[in-house]
């Protein structure tokens, strides 16, 4: 599960796609057990995280806990699941219009500064 990189231990966490959206505490493995780590909502794939003195110690150096989080979407869906995804959907696909028709106003607005 771990790899090594100089005195760094360095490994993959995969999480729901639900816990990445909303953040909250997991489980991470440390060289010392199972601790909790908490993940801030609106977390993206391939994030990497870092628990300084989690690593190797040698001498009087410790290098680092790094884990990178991988966002795992599910292959089957309860119908409940499914439902609420299209609501989430919809939703989202509103506010991503807005924001691209303010992008694209903007964008509109400083070619017609430009023209002045």
């Amino acid at each position: 599960i771990f790899h090594r990189n100089d005195l760094d231990i360095e490994f993959e966490l995969p999480i729901g796609m639900a816990r990445a959206a909303l953040g909250g505490e997991v489980d991470i493995p440390t060289l010392r057990g199972t601790e909790k780590y908490t993940i801030p909502a609106g977390t993206q794939g391939g994030t990497v995280f870092t628990k300084k003195g989690g690593g190797v110690t040698r001498g009087s150096r410790t290098g680092d806990l790094k884990f990178m989080v991988r966002v795992e979407i599910p292959k089957k869906l309860t119908e409940r699941e499914r439902e609420l995804l299209i609501e989430f959907d919809e939703g989202e696909t509103k506010a991503h219009e807005a924001r691209k028709k303010s992008f694209f106003e903007k964008v509109k607005d400083f070619f017609e500064d430009e023209r002045d």
